[in-house]
């Protein structure tokens, strides 16, 4: 069970829904990790914002907000696995949130980190339609992690 679970987490986008093309997508070199779920990146020349798609990391940043529970874990691993790298962003239907953070699905060296974060329990599922072309398997991994007590599950 757990090889299926890391096979699918390590699957382009493209192959699981069955499709021939590729989804809209850019290269990005990420400048720094802001916490669990949101990025930085240089992306042609700009700094952009980047929240990932389809998850929400508990809160170790945001204004008025106590650190939560399992927060500096989850901002810790995202810094060490993506800081400084390149990734490959692939965008969701609506490509930005109401702050203006590009959303996508982050991949690096073919490691799909969204799922990875949920794998490891150190995030929940944020399904926002109409990006939500992932939700079922992120749900599952999310699932599975729940019940095998896995970070902020066995932790909060």
């Amino acid at each position: 069970m757990l090889l299926l679970l890391a096979a699918l987490v390590l699957l382009r986008p493209w192959e699981e829904l069955g499709r021939d093309e590729e989804p809209v997508s850019a290269w990005a070199y990420v400048t720094r990790a802001v916490d669990g779920d949101t990025i930085e990146v240089r992306l042609d020349g700009a700094a952009e914002d980047v929240r990932y798609i389809g998850v929400d990391t508990p809160e170790t940043v945001k204004p008025d907000t106590p650190v939560q529970c399992f927060g500096p874990q989850a901002s810790s691993f995202n810094h060490r696995l993506i800081e400084g790298k390149r990734v490959r962003l692939v965008f969701g239907v609506e490509r930005r949130d109401v702050y203006g953070r590009l959303l996508a699905y982050v991949y690096l060296d073919g490691r799909f980190v969204n799922a990875e974060l949920v794998r490891r329990g150190l995030a929940r599922t944020l399904t926002i339609p109409p990006n939500d072309r992932f939700a079922g398997r992120l749900k599952r991994l999310e699932m599975a992690a729940a019940r095998a007590g896995r970070g902020l599950w066995g932790a909060c």
